[in-house]
């Protein structure tokens, strides 16, 4: 008698979904086994399909639901559930609000084991759909099929512009409408996406590193400056020349229409020239005055509006007199640094990318501001006692480090300059945990201010000042 085959795929029936947790997965329970499931809300009753098992806990998928969540909400978008851009449409924002702010607690209180005073109050968006200024779509000649278009008798064309599936690099979305980036966003998108096809030009295919149309960058300005930045593999001139102009006299408000010719086998361009074909080779963004100029190159926070109330709000922690020498660290484009220096006496900014401090010091230089220091390097040899004995011992130190936190050697460097406040302001919550239980030995944490700069999504911000004891 023939063995019967085990089940691959494990089927858990009538699991109720317990909670949000990191990394917008939810929590469940069975068996007294802990089930991380991801496309579910909070009070969902759904069928799991097992995914991946290891000893502590399993990971699954919704297969069937049973019941559904009173926090749901209908998506807004017609690609939710296939496009991996906004994971949380299916629940509201103040519902939102709540699993982030709660995202903060318990990570600052778990991993950080520090005292903590009662948590400010997250500060929402005030823009919960078209709030980024930038989008970068890729083109494919073989564009994801959705389960409909797979069921559908139609003929679908095929070449797409769009995003990246979550988890394939070769596979792309086509998208139709999306309700991150404000006008005219979706208009260029999908007029690029229509001269393509209709003029022939080749998509790129990035398993066989082969076509012409690769990437498209939009950058929009609450300047109402406007770029566009067009990707292509082969440097074909009678091709680059025709969609560029067609772009120009189709959208005469892009004020910085550029391309980029890249060979490689990825697509990074931070090592390419990039040709502006028409207006400036920049566009500018501003807070309180102050404009900062956005290269294709440049870094700003994707959230222009919501950026200014996190520098805001940093700032007001900083408590700064007038006479104070801040340090800012992981600076950037400088945009922490600009934005406090008129309320101190110096800033000194510090930042890995040489093309980053570049960006810092012209908008120094475009502000008429006179009393900010940039340089470039590893955070950890910059911040070095040859820097102190030049500048000084600061009185508040800004730090904006990545998703990774701080390096051991810059929290211990922290621990020994002793400056009086630290404004600590992580996009991770959990790096930052474990930085704050690294500085207190001589930090007590005085404020905590959790900011929302992607709705829709599980990602926060979050704010702690630090006091000296």
């Amino acid at each position: 008698m023939r063995k019967q085959k085990k089940q691959k795929f494990e089927i858990l029936e009538n699991i109720r979904i317990e909670e949000m947790v990191a990394e917008g997965k939810c929590l469940a329970r069975h068996n007294n086994m802990v089930i991380f499931v991801s496309g579910v809300a909070p009070g969902d009753v759904v069928d799991l399909r097992v995914t991946r098992k290891k000893k502590s806990f399993l990971e699954a998928v919704p297969v069937a639901f049973r019941g559904y969540s009173e926090l749901r909400v209908q998506p807004f978008c017609e690609h939710f559930g296939v496009c991996g851009g906004c994971k949380w449409q299916h629940i509201g924002y103040d519902t939102q609000l709540y699993y982030k702010q709660k995202q903060v607690k318990d990570n600052l209180e778990r991993i950080g084991k520090v005292a903590m005073p009662e948590f400010d109050p997250i500060l929402g968006s005030a823009k919960t759909r078209y709030y980024r200024n930038k989008l970068e779509f890729t083109f494919s000649p073989n564009g994801w099929l959705t389960n409909e278009q797979i069921k559908s008798v139609e003929e679908f064309d095929r070449n797409a512009l769009g995003f990246h599936i979550p988890g394939r690099f070769d596979k792309i979305l086509d998208i139709q409408h999306c309700y991150l980036q404000p006008d005219p966003s979706n208009a260029i998108r999908l007029e690029v996406r229509k001269y393509g096809r209709e003029h022939g030009l080749e998509f790129f295919d990035v398993v066989k590193q082969a076509g012409f149309l690769r990437n498209l960058i939009i950058r929009t300005a609450n300047t109402g400056e406007l770029m566009v930045i067009l990707q292509v593999f082969r440097n074909d001139q009678e091709d680059i020349l025709g969609i560029m102009e067609h772009l120009k006299v189709t959208f005469p408000e892009i004020t910085s229409l550029q391309y980029v010719v890249n060979p490689k086998g990825n697509e990074t361009y931070h090592d390419l020239e990039v040709v502006c074909y028409h207006g400036l080779p920049y566009i500018h963004e501003e807070m309180e005055g102050i404009q900062f100029r956005v290269g294709p190159k440049s870094f700003y926070q994707t959230n222009a509006e919501q950026a200014y109330e996190l520098y805001r709000l940093a700032r007001e922690l900083a408590d700064l007199k007038g006479d104070e020498l801040v340090y800012d660290l992981y600076t950037g484009a400088g945009t922490i640094a600009n934005f406090v220096a008129r309320q101190c006496r110096e800033v000194i900014g510090i930042e890995y990318v040489p093309s980053a401090i570049e960006d810092a010091k012209i908008n120094s230089q475009i502000n008429n501001i006179n009393n900010t220091t940039f340089y470039a390097g590893d955070m950890k040899d910059i911040l070095s006692n040859e820097l102190l004995e030049r500048h000084g011992r600061p009185d508040v130190v800004i730090t904006d480090p990545p998703r990774a936190g701080m390096h051991e050697d810059v929290v211990a460097k922290l621990l020994e300059v002793h400056a009086n406040r630290i404004v600590y302001v992580s996009c991770n919550p959990a790096t930052q945990a474990r930085d704050l239980e690294l500085l207190s030995t001589k930090y007590d944490v005085a404020r905590v201010q959790p900011v929302d700069m992607f709705p829709q999504t599980h990602h926060v911000e979050n704010i702690v000042l630090l006091i000296a004891k």
